[in-house]
């Protein structure tokens, strides 16, 4: 394959929001690298947005109908011919497996009929045939995971930050919710997680929300609709009275209430990875078992306590009040330390 006769690529990645904010390193390495290339993102309906937001790196979205064995949306069986004949149609020169190890989509991402495909294999899973597939690095970051893949392409690396454009429109978004807060003079707290098994308890959450209310800082609970329940609970085990965002907040919205926050409590890797994009510090509880793989990559001013390992309340406290002390202009030195 010669890299400089590409210039159509698909990227097949239908997931969430810290999935993608995580694989974002990987597709600059891949445009600067390719500056003449367009590349299409095939995602989930709601990425969209996301490709609107990083016009610098995507050219074009598809949407992805879903697929068996993919638990991230339901499907139809009867959209999968129009989709593969939308992806042939587009004769890509390149499709990139960016999903996971292969298992159950490299089989569906050859069919999108690219001239080369490249991405993850396993020894249980189908290899497309060529050079341009690399066993699936499973003990590495997230973020490095991709970036191993450009490697293997010959596409050096542009850097391991995450990005995440905050627009004029966003900071209009935030003025209309009308919250009674100044920036740096809150904290935000995220007891959601989209997977309950990785949800902290709400009495935890309660807890340090209050520490935080007691050094004099607003507290501000976050969160989708759907997640208002957990919102809720968190707030009446409280002994000081939050603002809650939760439910009202468009991604940009929320984007700007975390950059402007003076730290960030959550156990979601979608805005663990959104702060870590905007340069906000905190502690992240990782319940996932593997904080390794999904910790934020700027660990100084986010640091993730394993709390399967070390399930140590004082930890977290300790460390959060650390942040609420310590000045931004330091956390910045120690991350470029």
């Amino acid at each position: 394959m010669q890299l400089e006769k590409i210039n159509k690529i698909a990227i097949f990645r239908a997931l969430q929001l810290g999935d993608l904010l995580c694989f974002i390193p990987a597709i600059r390495a891949l445009r600067r690298h390719l500056p003449q290339a367009s590349i299409t993102l095939v995602g989930l309906p709601w990425a969209e947005q996301l490709v609107q937001r990083f016009p610098m790196y995507f050219d074009a979205f598809e949407r992805f109908p879903g697929y068996p064995g993919l638990p991230e949306q339901p499907y139809t069986v009867q959209d999968m011919p129009h989709f593969l004949a939308r992806m042939q149609a587009g004769k890509f020169d390149l499709a990139l497996q960016m999903q996971g190890d292969g298992t159950l989509v490299n089989p569906l991402v050859e069919l999108f009929g690219a001239t080369y495909t490249a991405g993850f294999y396993t020894e249980a899973s189908y290899r497309p045939p060529g050079e341009f597939f690399i066993p699936y690095p499973s003990h590495v970051h997230e973020v490095c995971r991709h970036l191993l893949l450009m490697q293997h392409l010959g596409i050096p690396h542009q850097g391991l930050d995450l990005e995440f454009p905050v627009t004029e429109e966003d900071y209009a978004a935030f003025e209309t919710l009308g919250l009674p807060i100044q920036p740096g003079e809150y904290v935000c707290i995220h007891p959601g997680s989209r997977a309950a098994w990785r949800q902290w308890p709400p009495v935890a959450f309660a807890n340090m929300a209050d520490k935080c209310a007691a050094l004099g800082y607003e507290v501000v609970i976050t969160g989708t609709a759907d997640e208002i329940p957990t919102v809720t609970q968190v707030a009446q085990l409280m002994h000081y009275t939050p603002i809650i965002a939760a439910g009202k907040t468009s991604l940009g919205a929320l984007a700007v209430l975390i950059k402007q926050a003076k730290a960030i409590l959550s156990n979601c890797t979608g805005t663990s990875h959104l702060a870590s994009a905007l340069g906000t510090p905190g502690v992240i509880i990782s319940m996932d078992g593997e904080p390794s793989r999904w910790r934020p990559i700027n660990k100084s001013a986010l640091v993730t306590i394993d709390w399967i390992q070390t399930p140590d309340l004082r930890l977290v406290e300790d460390t959060l009040v650390s942040k609420l002390t310590l000045p931004l202009a330091i956390e910045h030195y120690l991350d470029s330390v």
